[in-house]
């Protein structure tokens, strides 16, 4: 057994996401979203940097050598897996580990909307889940991608960096490519995929102009395209889409992405205070005719319009989300004035309002 992966089992033990090690520094256990630092010595940094390297591949250790900048998976069975990022900083190396339940939780057990699950069994088209890092869109899609799994007979491709969840082959047939690994970018491996006979393409994150390209090319061409950005509502999403390209092709673009889109869900992670847990706020946006109608002119300030008179297909305003959270008790006012879109509607909710110079 490794040295660290004691610190995976502590992990584990206390329900925490990420594990963070860096030299000149004691161990952080990140719980509920909150940072707690574990009883232990300072790191130093060759002790830290022989740890690390205990667990990393040879090529990755090469390149974090060369770059100071490295991404992999690390999994121990019957525990979890682990995204480790490594970095160098000020006082030496640094490592975060991202835990990944080797259980893949249903849309039911993560309370998620009946509209996600439908959204596994589109026939075609793009759709994008949104939100800041650590908002729970990876647990969301695999939540999507096991729906399919079970419920269609198609063949899955996912394109990480790295792999995260991995799910069995069930009624579908699915097949795993991590960047790097087993592909030489996102660009290359969805170029690749459209020969691959899929039906349904899982892209980790549509980083670029050409990955971006490439997914709405997919979309368009039959295919079920799943694929996140870190955009924190579906109006921005949709626009930040278009943005990647070059204004000569923005008019095409919109007309495009307006036939391809079938829906975008922006997401906020909340801790619970009615129990130990977490939650998530969604923001959902249907692509119906009308919605497809703002995007191809140019009109995405109005989609929010769309979204409120759209409760029937399942859409839903973030700020409304987080009111039904609030509501239920089991968020903070705090946290729900913080993270909404709107904070002068939440601001009532609050005993002693701050000045909030984001007003300004």
């Amino acid at each position: 057994m490794a040295k660290i992966d004691a610190f995976f089992k502590l992990m584990n033990d206390q329900g925490a996401s990420d594990l963070h090690l860096v030299s000149g520094q004691p161990p952080v256990l990140r719980i509920r979203g909150e940072m707690e630092r574990v009883k232990y010595k300072i790191l130093n940094n060759d002790d830290l940097r022989k740890m690390l390297y205990e667990i990393t591949p040879e090529d990755k250790i090469k390149v974090f050598e060369e770059t100071g900048d490295v991404d992999f998976g690390y999994e121990i069975p019957d525990l979890a897996r682990y995204r480790a990022n490594f970095f160098m900083q000020k006082n030496g190396v640094g490592a975060v580990f991202r835990q990944i339940p080797s259980e893949i939780m249903t849309a039911e057990q993560l309370g998620l909307p009946p509209v996600i699950s439908k959204l596994a069994l589109l026939p075609r088209g793009l759709v994008l889940v949104t939100g800041p890092t650590g908002s729970g869109k990876s647990t969301t899609l695999a939540a999507i991608i096991d729906v399919a799994n079970r419920m269609r007979k198609d063949h899955i491709i996912t394109v990480e960096d790295p792999i995260e969840f991995v799910h069995k082959s069930q009624s579908c047939i699915v097949n795993h490519r991590e960047v790097g690994l087993h592909t030489r970018s996102f660009s290359s491996a969805l170029r690749g995929a459209l020969r691959e006979d899929p039906d349904i393409i899982l892209v980790g994150e549509m980083r670029d102009l050409e990955t971006i390209s490439l997914a709405i090319e997919a979309a368009s061409t039959g295919h079920l395209v799943f694929g996140t950005l870190h955009t924190s509502s579906a109006p921005k999403t949709v626009d930040r889409v278009i943005e990647v390209f070059p204004s000569s092709e923005q008019a095409q673009i919109r007309s495009t992405l307006s036939d391809g889109l079938r829906a975008v869900v922006a997401q906020v992670l909340f801790k619970r205070i009615d129990k130990k847990a977490r939650c998530a706020a969604l923001e959902i946006l249907i692509a119906t005719p009308a919605v497809r109608n703002l995007i191809r002119e140019g009109k995405t300030h109005q989609i929010p319009s769309s979204i409120q008179t759209g409760k029937k297909y399942g859409m839903i305003l973030l700020d409304d989300a987080i009111m039904d959270l609030y509501n239920k008790g089991w968020i903070a006012a705090d946290e729900a004035y913080a993270k909404a879109n709107d904070k002068a509607r939440f601001r009532p909710l609050l005993k002693s309002p701050p000045a909030d110079f984001t007003d300004a």
